[in-house]
């Protein structure tokens, strides 16, 4: 097995894009990598595409979706991953796979949703299919009770956390300002995102609406590769570690107010590295509700059990924190395409580490992780990233 590295990476802007078919997205993203990376399509030896859909759209097979958007990869293998909330970081390591492996020289990776043609309800019900239908599938609001459920659970064992909570949506929305890919790009305050009002109602449990990432369109793509070209316009990077762990699917075999499989996912990546925590200069995770952020500081051991709050209130994940988080805005701000979020993340990490992250750029960006979660912390995808 050889190292492989993200040589080129594309964005779209996420939000609501009416009349807007996902060949347009998809090409939008993967033509933008493919520049970056000084190659042209037919230079990539296989695509991988992450795509969830589960109704969202009534075009399935969805990979082959590759080559309308992109007529010159008309005959390219392409395939699908699927893995919930982490289905575009299911999408990377399957490439990863097949360029270490010496399968591929190159691999194109595209994750994409477009979410906003259904009513809110409908996409509600379509992504409660991510958790236990079995026994959660009744759930008042889809994935925001369950979440709400799992707040709810963490409040009776550790106190009421609704400053913190409100204080990583005020981070994460004033980060987001400065990313132009993001879909609210909206500068809320703490009182904003503490206090239940008529633009900021509670949703499930004791989340209100500023506790939850928005339903957005969008699109992500990287360029795979074991070795940069002379033209990339972009400078390559590299993993340090890349682990994937899983836990139980229902919420009800596990202790709700722990992710278990996520703290598994980094101590093994950590140490997998040679790495602690104070060697990383910044984060993105999964902040699909800002208890799953709260709960994540426990979960990379950024704070003991219980005590996430003391990382935000303390201001270690701000922007000019110890170790910032979601610099980008995270879900909360960026939104959250399903099949596109993975690589979204790994695209913010990797502008960061090659020093073109514009307004979002930190001044000390030499190490950084991506975390990325599919459903209630069952598929738990963490990459350790560094320029090469």
């Amino acid at each position: 097995m050889q190292n492989t590295m993200m040589v080129g990476w594309g964005h779209t802007k996420f939000g609501k894009h009416d009349n807007v078919d996902v060949q347009t997205l998809m090409a939008q993203a993967a033509q933008e990598a493919l520049d970056n990376a000084g190659l042209s399509a037919a230079d990539i030896d296989g695509v991988f595409v992450g795509n969830f859909n589960g109704g969202l759209l009534p075009q399935d097979f969805s990979a082959s979706l590759a080559g309308l958007a992109i007529p010159e990869l008309r005959h390219t293998p392409a395939t699908r991953l699927e893995n919930a909330c982490a289905t575009g970081s299911a999408a990377i390591w399957a490439a990863r796979d097949a360029v270490a492996s010496g399968r591929f020289e190159r691999a194109l990776v595209i994750g994409f949703e477009k979410m906003s043609e259904l009513p809110t309800q409908q996409v509600g019900d379509i992504l409660l299919k991510c958790a236990y239908v079995q026994e959660e599938a009744g759930v008042a609001g889809g994935f925001a009770g369950i979440f709400g459920q799992i707040a709810q659970t963490y409040f009776e064992q550790y106190g009421d956390q609704t400053d913190a909570l409100a204080a990583i949506a005020a981070k994460n929305h004033r980060n987001g300002l400065d990313n132009p890919y993001a879909h609210l790009r909206r500068d809320l305050s703490f009182e904003f995102c503490r206090d239940v009002s008529d633009k900021n109602p509670v949703v499930a449990g004791p989340l209100k609406r500023s506790d939850c990432s928005p339903i957005s369109d969008g699109a992500a793509a990287v360029v795979i590769a074991r070795e940069t070209t002379s033209d990339a316009k972009v400078r390559p990077v590299s993993w340090l570690a890349s682990v994937q762990v899983n836990d139980w699917l229902p919420l009800s075999r596990r202790d709700s107010a722990w992710f278990e499989g996520a703290a598994r996912a980094w101590r093994q990546g950590l140490q997998e590295a040679g790495l602690t925590l104070d060697d990383l200069d910044f984060v993105e995770t999964h902040d699909c509700f800002t208890i799953a952020e709260l709960m994540h500081y426990e979960a990379m051991g950024l704070t003991p059990r219980g005590q996430g709050a003391r990382a935000i209130l303390d201001g270690v994940v701000c922007a000019d924190g110890r170790l910032p988080v979601n610099r980008s805005g995270g879900l909360k701000s960026k939104g959250h395409p399903i099949g596109a979020t993975g690589v979204s993340m790994h695209v913010m990490v990797a502008m960061q580490l090659s020093g073109t992250a514009g307004d979002m750029q930190l001044s000390q960006a030499r190490r950084g992780a991506v975390f990325n979660m599919g459903g209630t912390s069952v598929a738990n995808y963490l990459s350790l990233l560094q320029a090469h």
